[in-house]
């Protein structure tokens, strides 16, 4: 039942410009959202955006939610001594003025209980709840196990 849920939701046979949709919600601009493939549903997945704050307020991002998840969560890479983890972050500051991303090494989403693999090409929903600005839903893509970013042209990756 959960695969066909997930292949109600995942559309197959994206083309890679998917990652460089943009939604906005407030002062907020959201693009770039990207995850990898995953080699089962076993294992986490992550998700990877830019969020860019041309407000005079401060906003910040506090919590995510996509039906390819059982339970999303909002993460940020620590390294203490050498040794990197993840503990979860309660929100993601998005400063007035500025632009943040959530990728490899900093914050980023992590989407543990996979309904089904992710697999190169697919795509899937993330709803972004922010502190004051609402919330925003946009499409991720799901590019290749080594990908480092989308090819979005201006998304210098």
């Amino acid at each position: 039942m959960k695969h066909l849920l997930l292949s109600a939701i995942i559309v197959f046979g994206a083309n890679a410009t998917q990652a460089c949709e943009t939604a906005k919600v407030g002062d907020l601009t959201v693009e770039h959202a990207w995850s990898k493939a995953t080699i089962g549903a076993d294992r986490p997945a992550v998700f990877y955006v830019e969020i860019a704050n041309g407000g005079a307020t401060d906003d910040a991002l506090i919590n995510i939610e996509t039906p390819a998840a059982a339970m999303p969560m909002l993460h940020e890479t620590v390294i203490t001594d050498g040794v990197a983890s993840m503990p979860h972050a309660t929100s993601v500051p998005v400063p007035a003025g500025q632009a943040i991303q959530l990728a490899p090494g900093g914050y980023h989403g992590m989407l543990m209980g996979l309904s089904a693999a992710l697999k190169e090409g697919d795509r899937f929903p993330v709803t972004m709840a922010f502190e004051k600005a609402g919330k925003v839903t946009i499409n991720v893509e799901v590019l290749s196990l080594r990908a480092e970013g989308p090819d979005c042209g201006d998304a210098g990756q």
